[in-house]
């Protein structure tokens, strides 16, 4: 399964300070260096200097040349490699590496909080693990249902008193909101029909982040969206109740803060965040299937088995216009089951991979009050 790690030389070269300074006169005490980590490291600043004294335009044409020969994952690595050279070449990447929205393909930490694409959906699935309460969010490689995958999220299921938390982090390994790998979060209500998502950036300038015992304040040098210090809320999603046990499935309503100017850089930290604007979905309304009994959707063969959690969400009349998503007939959200533990996840503009992953975890745990 190929691993996507954040390290700290996305963005720049990690900074290194001289041993042996001297402090009011004093040689300062500092542990025994090896000689021969000493001459490595000079050796890789040395390399790091040559690397960024190419030609901007040089630097500009290598990088354009990459990122054309690496259309999908895993040779699409190659540019985020590129992009960890130093801090020029880092900016000549996120100058020439398109968001998702226009190239339909996802390179950085930062394109899982960018709208998705604009004319095709981004075709993902998600792995539960029912032991740990872990769910694994993967872009597809393939036509193939499931494939290998490419790593872009994790989720873990906790238990807050009488309230359910989805910690949703850039790192499998690393679920606590309180780590550098924190993305957001996902709260419900004691019947689980009601979802808060919290975003750990602010979806736009002056936003105020909620209370939160969680709440921290860290630095980030890294291709990933701008940490700031808290979580905000993004979007809300309610399914509403069945109090007359009529047949049927879920019914579902989101309302979900998305940009509605979004730029055109790979690094939202270099452009003014746009205004949101709240874009409200639903489900669309299945069809009963007299022969086989049952309630049917068109999932365009991305679904296999007929579940309970299994969703497709349009935009409700006169919400989806200033993303051009108006009618009901276009599908921005689809989620549906393929195996016992394996879920597709296909999502478009104006959502993002996280919020779309995020109202995908919504749809786990059984909701009595609604079925």
């Amino acid at each position: 399964m190929i691993s996507w790690r954040r390290s700290a030389s996305w963005l720049s070269s990690a900074s290194r300070s001289s041993l042996g300074a001297a402090v009011g006169g004093e040689a300062k005490v500092t542990p025994e260096a090896d000689p021969a980590a000493q001459e490595e490291e000079e050796e890789d600043e040395a390399d790091e200097e040559r690397w960024s004294r190419l030609l901007p335009e040089l630097l500009v044409e290598i990088m354009r040349r990459v990122d054309a020969g690496a259309e999908r994952w895993p040779p699409r690595r190659d540019v985020v490699v590129c992009a960890c050279v130093c801090r020029r070449w880092r900016d000549a990447a996120v100058s020439v590496v398109r968001p998702p929205l226009e190239c339909g393909r996802i390179t950085f930490p930062s394109s899982l909080k960018q709208p998705g694409p604009r004319d095709a959906p981004m075709h993902c699935f998600i792995r539960r693990d029912k032991k740990n309460s872990t769910f694994s969010l993967y872009l597809s490689l393939t036509q193939a249902l499931t494939d290998k995958g490419k790593f872009l999220l994790a989720a873990r299921r906790f238990r807050q008193g009488a309230h359910t938390e989805y910690i949703i982090s850039y790192d499998y390994d690393d679920l606590h909101p309180r780590s550098s790998s924190y993305v957001g979060k996902l709260r419900s209500d004691f019947l689980g029909t009601k979802f808060i998502i919290y975003d750990s950036q602010a979806p736009y300038d002056g936003a105020k982040p909620s209370r939160s015992r969680s709440t921290r304040r860290f630095a980030s040098k890294q291709i990933s969206p701008q940490v700031s210090g808290g979580n905000f809320e993004v979007g809300q999603v309610t399914y509403k109740f069945n109090f007359m046990k009529s047949r049927g499935p879920r019914r579902m309503q989101c309302n979900i803060q998305c940009p509605v100017g979004q730029g055109t850089s790979s690094d939202p930290s270099k452009e003014k965040t746009p205004s949101p604007s709240s874009l409200d979905l639903k489900n669309k309304a299945p069809r009963w299937h007299d022969h086989l009994q049952c309630w049917c959707l068109n999932f365009h063969g991305r679904v296999t088995v007929a579940s309970v959690k299994n969703f497709q969400l349009v935009a409700t009349a006169g919400s989806g216009g200033p993303w051009g998503v108006g009618d009901e007939e276009t599908v921005i959200l689809q989620f549906g089951k393929i195996e016992d533990d394996a879920f597709t996840m296909d999502y478009r503009q104006p959502l993002s991979a996280f919020q779309a992953f995020a109202i995908c975890l919504t749809s786990f745990g059984t909701k009595l009050a609604c079925e």
